[in-house]
């Protein structure tokens, strides 16, 4: 397209469905190259350096080489079962991942069939007309073919400074992943993909690989020490074996292969991967992205909800619900006719409005105005104004400038909050009193408030300020914005759940209060403004912050402060915001949460969390499975570490002890490939607990790793570990021959799994209780324990590869009495934890 070819009418209303459609089919998605799921030849790859792979093809070299092939085909015929597992928790995370990412792909507007529909950016197509406003990341390199902006380019050119924008010549180009900071306009898509200058560059835009989470580095940690122990230890006992029992070289490395095969829990960093990706997928169901898997850690943490009102609180459905003169007061409810006294208010109030506004009040002026004033002459639609003064934070008001007859008159239309329109009217004191306390009058029923006002000036060269203008005040609009009906029993859970609600608004004190206390947000009487903070230093407005729970009149660099100070304070801070300058704030909080409908882009990159349909219940949810994701993390954490107890027992005490071996590498792997599923798919499906959002928020410092979560866990193991060597040693001292104690053993063992499972889904609850009919997965891992105990012992070729046996009277009783001491044993264990240590135990215990 030709950059300075005026747009036609045609061109104005954009492709039709059916030629996009060809398009996208044609030259493919509008997305950059490198952002590709993991491939199969990269799972395999990562497999083969794990430790468990490698300890299994050690072994089953060993085994080669001392000439048992039917052991060696066994473990290497799980390397391939070890992958396939491996390839399905990669594709069930990879499925999560896409749909986030899917959610996550930046959005624009474009025109389609001549009306604007929102679609995903990697739908717009060359020839597209995207629709910008302030805040918008461009979603393709186009050309401005109507309208004025600015445009931050310093992703491609390192400069802060915003680049202006106007139809034609070489400032008409605009580039893929750059930002509008000011202005409206719309431009027809010339490039996609990698032919954007984006792209060319070398794929700057591709998607970024998230760093590690707290969880995840300190899994890391807790693996590779445990390595480094395991390994430590399994190198003494190969020693011990070979120089000091006089076993052959080979038999005692196996040994030590079962044993640091038996103490390295390989399960937990695929219990973080799983759970934090699939815990993503589980909060988007719930309307909203996770765009940062740390967040999902944070959730659970979060003491302090810090939310805007507009659009969180309430529906964001803007009407005009009131006018006030100096004299006369119209509600719009019930009105069939708008006298004349007020015309002069309305039509100044549009005036001083875009004719096609984005914010929902200008879009409320609009509408009423035109269906009041529609056939009367207080109707401008074809007026365009000479140049304007926008919002800043010195004056909360925007003027426009229309010619009125000639080059040096003009009409002033201004509208913005009530004592900044006061303020440009110069009024006396008692004139502005009156006008403030009609304000304050209206805000207190819960009205959001803008004063009108109209002036004149004569000039050629406009003042630098509003100020410098002489306006006529006109009157007061009242806006009403309903509060969501989901929201007070939203808020009364955080209440419940220990979360505090503070909100942050840059509406008057009076309607954020009436807000706040009609969605039963508050009920104290007091409320701090932006411009008191300012007078406040961090220290008194700490102070101040624990007396009010309603922020009002704030601007962002003051919502940037408050954010800073709560998390000094100790708080773990979560917070709402849409606009560009909220952005900083976002960023700050532990858990940033942009409006996924009236945000802006920039505030969707700068969260944490985007809410896809702008609704604080959507919050709250998240937050329940924010908890509920890290209690199941902290009980799949527990069982990995009480079931490896008993392992690493009946690997190392028999050998020491003389004893016939107990637990050979065949036996491990068959072991692992039950306690993986039992973690990433049962306690992964674990339902929320009933008291979830009935106890205050857990402490920033507690892990799943900490000594209050490990030590029962540890114990719960060692106990069961006992309980099952006086079986083995008793069965062997009783005459019984090794293959059937081991066989007695070993099924005792993978039951008592089932129990350790139980013992750790609810361990405030007894082990037998109604709530596993919760969890859809619990039946079908028992079914499959079962069957994988039934293949063990009952099929010829596996039953001499491990070295069981069919299992008679005895055995089989032998097994149910150690189950059952096994149960005993962990219920007694929870009444006594219980006792002395209350719900720590439950929830993670604190480091």
């Amino acid at each position: 397209m030709n950059a300075t070819r005026p747009p036609s009418i045609v061109d104005l209303k954009g492709l039709d469905s059916t030629e996009a459609a060809r398009r996208l089919a044609s030259e493919g998605p509008n997305i950059l190259p490198g952002n590709l799921p993991k491939s199969l030849p990269g799972i395999v790859a990562g497999v083969l350096v794990e430790p468990m792979f490698l300890m299994l093809l050690v072994a089953g070299g060993l085994y080669l080489a001392l000439g048992d092939m039917a052991e060696a085909i066994f473990l290497l015929a799980c390397v391939f079962a070890v992958i396939g597992i491996t390839l399905a928790q990669e594709r069930k995370t990879q499925r999560a991942l896409e749909s986030l990412r899917d959610l996550s792909a930046p959005r624009a507007l474009v025109v389609r069939d001549g009306e604007e529909v929102r679609i995903a950016g990697r739908d717009v197509v060359v020839g597209d007309l995207l629709v910008l406003h302030e805040g918008d990341r461009i979603a393709a390199d186009a050309l401005l073919v109507d309208g004025q902006l600015d445009a931050d380019e310093s992703l491609l050119t390192g400069e802060a400074v915003p680049v202006a924008k106007l139809p034609g010549g070489q400032s008409a180009s605009l580039f893929a992943g750059t930002l509008v900071t000011r202005g409206v306009g719309l431009a027809e898509v010339t490039s996609i993909a990698g032919a954007t200058a984006v792209g060319r560059i070398g794929e700057a835009l591709a998607a970024t690989r998230e760093p590690p989470s707290a969880l995840q580095m300190a899994s890391r940690r807790l693996v590779r020490w445990l390595a480094l122990g395991g390994l430590s230890l399994a190198t003494l006992y190969f020693l011990t074996n070979w120089v000091w029992n006089g076993q052959g070289m080979l038999e005692s490395l196996l040994a030590s292969i079962a044993l640091i095969m038996a103490i390295l829990p390989e399960e937990i960093p695929v219990i973080l991967t799983v759970f934090l990706a699939l815990g993503a997928w589980r909060i988007s169901q719930r309307k909203v992205l996770t765009r940062r898997i740390p967040a999902v850690e944070a959730l659970g943490a979060i003491t302090v909800l810090a939310v805007d009102k507009t659009g969180t609180l309430t529906e964001n459905r803007m009407q005009v619900a009131e006018l006030q003169l100096e004299d006369a007061h119209f509600v719009h409810a019930g009105a069939t006719t708008l006298e004349e006294p007020f015309h002069e208010l309305v039509e100044f109030a549009m005036l001083a409005t875009p004719a096609d506004p984005f914010d929902p009040m200008e879009k409320a002026i609009q509408q009423f105005g035109l269906h009041w004033l529609t056939g009367t002459e207080h109707v401008h639609a074809e007026w365009s104004p000479e140049f304007e003064y926008g919002l800043s934070p010195d004056i909360l008001a925007m003027t426009r400038v229309f010619p009125a007859g000639s080059s040096t008159r003009h009409m002033l239309a201004t509208k913005g909050a009530p004592e900044a329109v006061v303020d440009l009217c110069h009024l006396d004191s008692a004139h502005a009193r009156s006008i403030l306390d009609q304000a304050g009058a209206m805000a207190a029923r819960g009205l959001r408030v803008l004063g009108v006002a109209r002036g004149q000036w004569q000039g050629e060269s406009p003042p630098r300020s509003q100020h410098d203008f002489d306006f006529r005040f006109l009157g007061l609009l009242g806006f009403v914005d309903p509060p969501r009906a989901e929201v007070p029993a939203a808020i009364a859970e955080c209440r419940a759940a220990g979360v505090r609600i503070i909100m942050l608004t840059g509406d008057h004190p009076a309607t954020a209060l009436a807000i706040a206390r009609d969605v039963g947000l508050s009920e104290r009487p007091d409320v701090i403004s932006g411009a008191q903070i300012d007078t406040l230093d961090d220290r008194a407005l700490a102070e101040r912050l624990r007396q009010v729970d309603v922020c009002a009149r704030l601007q962002p660099v003051q919502k940037l402060r408050l954010v800073h100070l709560l998390r000094q304070q100790g708080e773990v801070v979560a917070m709402t915001g849409d606009g560009v300058n909220d952005a900083p704030a976002l960023k700050a909080a532990d858990v940033g949460i942009a409006m996924g409908k009236r945000g802006t882009d920039v505030a969707r990159e700068s969260a944490s969390l985007v809410l896809l349909d702008d609704s604080f219940s959507s919050i709250v949810a998240a937050i329940r499975q924010g908890r509920r994701i890290y209690d199941n993390i902290t009980k799949a954490t527990r069982f990995v570490m009480a079931v490896h107890m008993p392992i690493i027992a009946l690997t190392l005490i028999p050998s020491l002890l003389h004893w016939p071996a107990m637990l050979t590498p065949v036996l491990i792997v068959l072991l692992e490939l039950l306690i993986d599923p039992a973690c990433s798919i049962v306690f992964e499906a674990e339902p929320e607990a009933d008291d979830i959002m009935r106890r205050p928020p857990r402490s920033v410092n507690a892990s799943p790793f900490a000594i209050g979560n490990i030590v029962p866990a540890a114990i719960q193991g060692i106990g069961a570990s006992i309980i099952l060597l006086v079986g083995y040693g008793s069965m062997l001292g009783l005459g019984i021959d090794p293959a059937h104690s081991r066989t007695a053993i070993f099924i005792a063992l993978v039951l008592g799994l089932f129990a350790l499972i139980l013992g750790n889904r609810h361990p405030e609850d007894p082990l037998i209780s109604g709530s596993g009919v919760r969890n859809r997965w619990l039946w079908p891992m028992l079914a499959g324990v079962v069957l994988v105990l039934v293949l063990a012992v009952g099929t010829p070729y596996l039953r001499d590869i491990m070295g069981l046996t069919v299992p008679g009277a005895i055995s089989l009783g032998a097994s149910a009495m150690l189950l059952l001491a096994t149960f005993i044993w962990l219920e007694a264990l929870r009444l006594v934890l219980r006792r002395h240590s209350g719900a720590s135990l439950a929830h993670g215990g604190k480091p």
